[in-house]
């Protein structure tokens, strides 16, 4: 499993208390509008809001603000016309970056990219340089105080390929079309869902065998999903439980 995917979980375990939380949201509803304005409000009729929806619903945004997120992407409350971009480019020691931006001034944006590259050591890419590494997973991670079976029972039974132990929490894998409907049944099933995405992953995987190195590359993802128009960033390292941890400090 990749060190990005164990990363990943660990960020989303600690998001209830982190103070970036509401950077989060910002983005799970520009998310959400961009989805709602290009196929219409009706989750049931438009697949990429249902997934925007579902992932921040897994990321336990209220009802109200995703309501009020669908409003403004649908013209009922305003709102902002976004571009969606993907940057591809190279972290220090090798390790290949995916960045999904959604953004007002792609000048702007391009330019912030950029800067963060060059100051972190890595380097950008031209476009199809990187993505061939990486296709689209679903991902729902659920809280690890769940029964092995019962998040095996929900998760298998409503189409799932796979369930891990991760980080100290499940990661249940699926199509990404259907993250949606894994998601939905196991809450249904009186299970906690910490989140639910669609990320992109990679099978080519750059081993991180260093702390050093594992933190050089920390770096340049945590800055660049610092950015208030990235909305995800993915990576193909592989990283040990223990070399992560001290990373993470």
């Amino acid at each position: 499993m990749s060190g990005h995917s164990k990363w990943a979980t660990i960020k989303h375990k600690k998001g209830a208390a982190d103070k970036a939380r509401g950077k989060l949201f910002a983005k799970l509803a520009r998310q959400i509008e961009v989805a709602a304005r290009a196929g219409g409000g009706d989750p049931d009729m438009n697949p990429g809001l249902r997934s925007a929806v579902a992932k921040a619903k897994g990321s336990q945004m209220t009802n109200d603000a995703i309501d009020r997120a669908i409003k403004r992407g649908t013209g009922d409350a305003g709102g902002q016309s976004y571009e969606a971009i993907t940057y591809e480019g190279y972290a220090p020691c090798g390790v290949a970056l995916m960045i999904e931006v959604l953004t007002d001034n792609r000048n702007r944006t391009g330019a912030d990219i950029r800067n963060i590259f060059t100051k972190s050591g890595g380097s950008m890419a031209e476009p199809g340089a990187v993505s061939w590494q990486f296709s689209r997973r679903g991902v729902i991670v659920v809280d690890g105080a769940a029964a092995e079976e019962a998040v095996f029972d929900l998760a298998l039974e409503a189409g799932a390929d796979d369930v891990v132990n991760e980080a100290g929490a499940w990661k249940v894998t699926c199509d990404p079309s259907s993250t949606p409907t894994v998601s939905e049944a196991i809450v249904d099933g009186g299970l906690t869902v910490i989140s639910a995405e669609s990320p992109l992953v990679s099978d080519n995987l750059v081993p991180l065998d260093t702390v050093e190195d594992a933190k050089s590359v920390l770096r340049i993802i945590e800055l660049l999903e610092d950015n208030d128009d990235v909305q995800d960033v993915y990576a193909n390292f592989d990283v040990s439980d223990e070399v992560l941890e001290s990373a993470s400090q």
